[in-house]
Protein backbone atom coordinates (compact mmCIF):
# COMPACT_ATOMS: atom_id res chain seq x y z
CA UNK A 1 0.00 0.00 0.00
CA UNK A 2 2.82 2.42 0.87
CA UNK A 3 4.53 1.69 -2.46
CA UNK A 4 1.26 2.50 -4.22
CA UNK A 5 0.97 5.83 -2.39
CA UNK A 6 4.64 6.61 -3.13
CA UNK A 7 4.06 5.92 -6.83
CA UNK A 8 1.01 8.18 -6.87
CA UNK A 9 2.95 10.94 -5.11
CA UNK A 10 5.59 10.88 -7.85
CA UNK A 11 3.16 11.04 -10.77
CA UNK A 12 2.75 14.20 -12.78
CA UNK A 13 -0.28 16.41 -12.29
CA UNK A 14 -1.85 15.18 -15.51
CA UNK A 15 -1.37 11.51 -14.62
CA UNK A 16 -2.74 12.10 -11.14
CA UNK A 17 -5.83 13.83 -12.53
CA UNK A 18 -6.31 10.95 -14.99
CA UNK A 19 -5.96 8.46 -12.13
CA UNK A 20 -8.49 10.38 -10.01
CA UNK A 21 -10.98 10.47 -12.88
CA UNK A 22 -10.63 6.71 -13.43
CA UNK A 23 -10.88 6.07 -9.68
CA UNK A 24 -13.99 8.25 -9.39
CA UNK A 25 -15.63 6.61 -12.38
CA UNK A 26 -14.87 3.15 -10.99
CA UNK A 27 -16.12 4.01 -7.49
CA UNK A 28 -19.36 5.53 -8.82
CA UNK A 29 -19.89 2.63 -11.22
CA UNK A 30 -19.50 0.16 -8.37
CA UNK A 31 -21.87 2.14 -6.12
CA UNK A 32 -24.52 2.30 -8.83
CA UNK A 33 -24.00 -1.40 -9.64
CA UNK A 34 -24.64 -2.31 -5.99
CA UNK A 35 -27.67 -0.03 -5.94
CA UNK A 36 -29.38 -0.83 -9.23
CA UNK A 37 -28.23 -4.34 -10.12
CA UNK A 38 -27.80 -5.91 -6.69
CA UNK A 39 -30.78 -4.04 -5.22
CA UNK A 40 -29.15 -2.51 -2.13
CA UNK A 41 -30.82 0.84 -1.50
CA UNK A 42 -28.31 3.46 -0.26
CA UNK A 43 -28.97 5.61 2.79
CA UNK A 44 -28.79 9.40 2.64
CA UNK A 45 -25.16 9.48 3.85
CA UNK A 46 -24.19 6.96 1.16
CA UNK A 47 -25.61 9.31 -1.46
CA UNK A 48 -23.73 12.28 0.03
CA UNK A 49 -20.49 10.28 0.00
CA UNK A 50 -20.71 10.18 -3.80
CA UNK A 51 -20.30 13.97 -4.09
CA UNK A 52 -16.46 14.01 -4.14
CA UNK A 53 -16.40 11.44 -6.93
CA UNK A 54 -18.95 13.31 -9.04
CA UNK A 55 -17.06 16.56 -8.39
CA UNK A 56 -13.80 14.92 -9.39
CA UNK A 57 -15.27 13.71 -12.67
CA UNK A 58 -16.47 17.22 -13.50
CA UNK A 59 -13.50 19.23 -12.21
CA UNK A 60 -10.89 16.70 -13.36
CA UNK A 61 -12.35 16.78 -16.87
CA UNK A 62 -12.18 20.56 -16.74
CA UNK A 63 -8.46 20.39 -15.95
CA UNK A 64 -7.81 17.96 -18.81
CA UNK A 65 -9.81 19.84 -21.42
CA UNK A 66 -8.89 23.42 -20.51
CA UNK A 67 -5.44 22.86 -19.00
CA UNK A 68 -6.05 25.94 -16.82
CA UNK A 69 -6.42 26.59 -13.10
CA UNK A 70 -4.83 23.25 -12.19
CA UNK A 71 -3.83 24.23 -8.68
CA UNK A 72 -7.22 25.80 -7.89
CA UNK A 73 -9.17 22.85 -9.25
CA UNK A 74 -6.94 20.32 -7.50
CA UNK A 75 -7.46 22.31 -4.29
CA UNK A 76 -11.24 22.11 -4.79
CA UNK A 77 -11.01 18.35 -5.38
CA UNK A 78 -8.89 18.09 -2.23
CA UNK A 79 -11.58 19.93 -0.24
CA UNK A 80 -14.25 17.63 -1.68
CA UNK A 81 -12.33 14.57 -0.52
CA UNK A 82 -11.72 16.07 2.92
CA UNK A 83 -15.49 16.56 3.11
CA UNK A 84 -15.95 12.98 1.90
CA UNK A 85 -13.53 11.71 4.54
CA UNK A 86 -15.42 13.46 7.33
CA UNK A 87 -18.81 12.20 6.13
CA UNK A 88 -17.47 8.65 5.66
CA UNK A 89 -15.89 8.52 9.11
CA UNK A 90 -19.12 9.87 10.60
CA UNK A 91 -21.07 7.23 8.68
CA UNK A 92 -18.80 4.44 9.93
CA UNK A 93 -19.25 5.82 13.45
CA UNK A 94 -23.02 5.58 13.06
CA UNK A 95 -22.73 2.02 11.74
CA UNK A 96 -20.53 1.02 14.69
CA UNK A 97 -22.78 2.73 17.24
CA UNK A 98 -20.32 5.49 18.21
CA UNK A 99 -22.70 8.23 17.01
CA UNK A 100 -26.46 8.52 16.87
CA UNK A 101 -28.19 8.98 13.55
CA UNK A 102 -28.64 12.62 12.67
CA UNK A 103 -31.63 14.31 11.10
CA UNK A 104 -29.85 13.92 7.77
CA UNK A 105 -30.43 10.18 7.95
CA UNK A 106 -34.19 10.76 8.22
CA UNK A 107 -34.57 13.25 5.37
CA UNK A 108 -37.53 12.42 3.20
CA UNK A 109 -39.54 11.02 6.10
CA UNK A 110 -42.98 12.61 6.37
CA UNK A 111 -43.92 13.05 10.02
CA UNK A 112 -47.15 14.91 9.29
CA UNK A 113 -49.40 11.88 8.76
CA UNK A 114 -53.17 12.45 8.79
CA UNK A 115 -54.64 9.01 7.99
CA UNK A 116 -53.78 5.34 7.42
CA UNK A 117 -53.42 5.81 3.67
CA UNK A 118 -50.71 8.42 4.20
CA UNK A 119 -49.06 6.13 6.75
CA UNK A 120 -48.86 3.29 4.21
CA UNK A 121 -47.41 5.60 1.56
CA UNK A 122 -44.89 6.92 4.08
CA UNK A 123 -43.80 3.41 5.06
CA UNK A 124 -43.18 2.54 1.41
CA UNK A 125 -40.73 5.41 0.99
CA UNK A 126 -39.11 5.44 4.42
CA UNK A 127 -35.41 6.21 3.97
CA UNK A 128 -32.84 3.51 4.64
CA UNK A 129 -31.30 3.83 8.10
CA UNK A 130 -27.69 5.03 8.08
CA UNK A 131 -26.79 2.49 10.76
CA UNK A 132 -27.98 -0.52 8.76
CA UNK A 133 -25.25 -2.02 6.59
CA UNK A 134 -26.92 -3.79 3.68
CA UNK A 135 -23.79 -4.64 1.66
CA UNK A 136 -20.35 -5.75 2.86
CA UNK A 137 -17.11 -6.78 1.22
CA UNK A 138 -14.69 -8.82 3.34
CA UNK A 139 -16.86 -7.98 6.33
CA UNK A 140 -16.47 -4.21 5.84
CA UNK A 141 -19.15 -1.76 4.78
CA UNK A 142 -18.80 0.42 1.72
CA UNK A 143 -18.64 3.45 4.06
CA UNK A 144 -15.50 1.93 5.63
CA UNK A 145 -13.89 1.40 2.23
CA UNK A 146 -14.89 4.93 1.24
CA UNK A 147 -13.35 6.38 4.42
CA UNK A 148 -10.01 4.69 3.72
CA UNK A 149 -10.07 5.64 0.04
CA UNK A 150 -10.99 9.25 0.84
CA UNK A 151 -8.14 9.52 3.36
CA UNK A 152 -5.62 8.17 0.82
CA UNK A 153 -6.87 10.45 -1.98
CA UNK A 154 -6.90 13.47 0.38
CA UNK A 155 -3.30 12.75 1.35
CA UNK A 156 -2.21 12.43 -2.29
CA UNK A 157 -3.98 15.66 -3.24
CA UNK A 158 -2.53 17.47 -0.24
CA UNK A 159 0.97 16.49 -1.35
CA UNK A 160 0.18 17.41 -4.95
CA UNK A 161 -1.35 20.82 -4.19
CA UNK A 162 1.48 21.86 -1.88
CA UNK A 163 4.23 20.32 -4.00
CA UNK A 164 6.97 22.80 -4.80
Amino acid sequence: MLDFIYTLNNMSNKNTVNFLIILSFTALSFAYFVEFFLGHEPCNLCKIERIPYIGTLILGSLVIFTNKWKKIILSLIFLLFVFGTIVSIYHVGIEQGFFNESLLCNLGLNTNIQNTEELLKNLEKTPISCKDVTFKIFGLSLATFNAVLSIVVSYILLKLVFKK
